[in-house]
């Protein structure tokens, strides 16, 4: 899978913008959903986490691919 990014022209720098971008999406659907009063606090930190989650899976696949750009 890694190598078919690769040759469609996916760069590492690209995943690793994914992931920055990740975390910040995640501090503001918090934020956004902490402003929404039929929202408690526990489905505002819901939100924060499940698009947290996705900041790791982006840097490893970041780092997959500057292997492969490597080769």
């Amino acid at each position: 899978m890694i190598e078919k990014l690769h040759e469609v022209g996916i760069k590492s720098q690209y995943a690793y913008a994914g992931g920055f971008a990740s975390i910040a999406l995640s501090f503001v659907s918090w934020a956004i959903s902490r402003a929404n009063a039929s929202h408690d606090r526990a489905q505002s930190d819901r939100w924060g986490i499940f698009v947290g989650h996705w900041a790791p899976t982006f840097f490893a696949v970041g780092i997959a691919l500057r292997l492969e750009e490597k080769k």
